[in-house]
Parts: structure tokens; sequence; C-alpha cells
């Protein structure tokens, strides 16, 4: 199977104060909790998670994104940055990610945190 990538923007949920950001972002606290669960997962040597500074998804944070070559892109949005509750649905969502050939989440099939917040599905490239 293809290696895939969970994509965590970091700059989302920032608080700012005189053009700087103050403290830890809802992006780092998701990661954080991403990266603790991950060590558990049964697919962690098949994804890669991966910082990004912003995925200009701002009005929509926290954001995150699924990635594999010839397969579809999701870019999901809205998501609560604390607690466990996003990273289980992320860990989930990108489980069933990785065993569709084509990378096509159904709404129906995916966990209850990622139904609402799809921002793009992006097709693969051919």
């Amino acid at each position: 199977m293809t290696q895939c990538t969970v994509f965590v923007c970091t700059a989302c949920a920032s608080v700012w104060k005189d053009g700087k950001r103050e403290g830890k972002s809802g992006g780092e606290h998701l990661l954080e909790s991403l990266s603790t669960l991950v060590k558990d997962w049964d697919l962690r040597d098949n994804f890669h998670i991966q910082e990004v500074e912003c995925m200009s998804a701002c009005s929509n944070s926290c954001a995150v994104s699924f990635a594999a070559p010839g397969k579809y892109t999701y870019l999901f949005g809205n998501l609560p940055s604390q607690g466990e509750e996003s990273a289980i649905a992320i860990l989930e969502c990108a489980s069933q990610y990785y065993r569709k050939s084509d990378g096509l989440l159904p709404w129906s099939e995916r966990p209850e945190p990622l139904k609402k917040g799809v921002i793009a599905r992006i097709p693969p490239l051919s």
C-alpha cells in the first residue's frame, strides 16, 4: 500500500497579540494529541504525520488533510483542538482512507467529527 500523510495545521486557532502568536495554538494541541495516540496505532508505519505552518483554512480551524499518491486529497476543518476526540476521529478516518484504493471517504462511513468539516475533496493527479 501507498504511504499516506496526515497534514496538521499548527497555526489554527492561534491567539494573537500585537502581531505575535501567544502560547500554543489549537493546531499544536491537536498535533500533540495525535502524536500521543499514534504511538499505539496499528497503521503508524504507513502514515506520516506532518505539521504545516498554515493551510489557509483560518475560518475553519482546526484543519487537517489526508493525502497520498493516486488518491483523493481531503481537507477537513472545524475540528475541536482540545481533548482526544478529534485525534481519535482523525486516526479512525485515516485508517479508512488508507484502506480505500482511491481514498474516497463516503460521508456515512466517516467518524462524526469529520462528517461536517469537509472543506475540499481534490481528485488525484492522473
